[in-house]
């Protein structure tokens, strides 16, 4: 078979995962409104593409101030549960493994997002100057606009979120997921935290390293006592920065970004959580992650390593083979192909996404890519 590799099973905490590709978060902004509920099509849209190892669905947030964009999936609410209980019955029906993303944008959202039209909460009162929020201009109609300035949380604030983020893993869990990956990536509340450009507070949430990561040491705590360490994942975005432009990307690049994400990959090692993932740089001439630094992650973190960014089948492998990785991770190509294992194993050809039909909308550019072997 091409690529075997990738088919080999795999454990994942207490699962037996049946190959190595993984549906990374992906973003679709396709909730039902109002109470950014997950809705029957979504249920069809995961299962479709239920014939990956390993599913991990888009960002749901943990409560509504962590919303930044439009129509995306709560998992805060009664009504939102029970949304989400029609995806994964829709998965385990077609003998899928899926674990939800716990998510908060914190400064990346703007206040008519906000309950109240409130400022977005960050760790320090800085703007989110190289980043972009979404907001509704009428139904069904919305655009992209820069974030308000956010106030910083106090100290008993962020204990209150720390017990959200367990409360909304426990959500999950009602919901019937196998398990709950936190978003510490991309910018958003957590990636704050750890971020030097972001978090200037002069508490014992700033400064240091180990103070830095304390709200992701706090959360993964909660987290793992309500669900089990071994159901539980995290993800980072891990950016080595090689232009100026790239360093300010928004404001994620740390000064040292080695230092950064190995303390943080030893808090997941010292909680014994299941796994890893690592999103890459996927913009153009994006730097690559560094040889040096994936050898380090592994010497670091026990637990499986999942790696995303502009894959192909050639570089699953090879990445698999080097012993750096245990899965890999597919986004755009999985939004076409909700047949991309078997195109993959067989060696057909890949769909090409709509980028018009990314976000928001129906069922258009969601739930009609066909698969191969219906439409060949």
């Amino acid at each position: 078979m091409p690529y075997a590799s990738l088919f080999e099973p795999v454990a994942l905490g207490r699962h037996m995962l049946k190959n190595r590709i993984v549906l990374p978060p992906l973003t679709r902004q396709r909730s039902a409104q109002p109470g950014n509920v997950p809705t029957f099509l979504m249920a069809e849209y995961y299962r479709q593409r239920a014939g990956a190892g390993f599913m991990v669905t888009e960002g749901a947030q943990i409560e509504p101030r962590g919303q930044g964009y439009a129509w995306t999936p709560g998992i805060h609410s009664q009504a939102q549960v029970d949304g989400w209980r029609q995806v994964t019955d829709a998965v385990h029906a077609e003998g899928g493994v899926i674990f939800a993303q716990l998510w908060h944008v914190g400064r990346v959202s703007h206040a008519a997002l906000q309950p109240g039209g409130a400022a977005p909460v960050a760790p320090s009162a800085i703007a989110a100057s190289q980043a972009k929020a979404f907001i509704e201009t009428a139904p069904g109609v919305g655009t992209l606009v820069a974030p308000s300035m956010p106030r910083a949380l106090t100290v008993a604030e962020i204990g209150e979120l720390v017990a959200q983020y367990a409360t909304a893993a426990r959500n999950a869990i009602a919901a019937g997921f196998d398990g709950v990956e936190i978003h510490a990536a991309n910018g958003y509340l957590v990636n704050q935290f750890m971020s030097v450009h972001a978090n200037q507070r002069d508490d014992e949430y700033g400064g240091s390293v180990t103070n830095r990561l304390r709200f992701l040491r706090e959360i993964v705590a909660a987290v793992a006592a309500e669900v089990g360490a071994d159901r539980l994942g995290v993800r980072f975005t891990p950016l080595f920065a090689g232009t100026e432009q790239e360093r300010v990307y928004i404001g994620l690049v740390e000064d040292d970004p080695e230092l950064t994400y190995l303390a943080a990959a030893q808090v997941l090692e010292d909680a014994g959580v299941a796994y890893v993932s690592i999103s890459e740089a996927d913009w153009d001439n994006a730097p690559d992650l560094p040889t040096t630094f994936r050898r380090a992650l592994r010497d670091t973190f026990s637990g499986r390593i999942i790696y995303a960014g502009r894959y192909t089948p050639d570089r699953a492998a090879a990445l698999l083979a080097s012993g750096l990785g245990d899965m890999v991770a597919f986004g755009r190509p999985y939004i076409a192909n909700p047949d991309l294992p078997q195109r993959i194993a067989n060696g057909w050809p890949l769909a090409a996404v709509n980028a018009a039909t990314m976000y928001g909308g129906g069922a258009q550019g969601f739930t009609d890519y066909p698969a191969y072997a219906t439409n060949p």
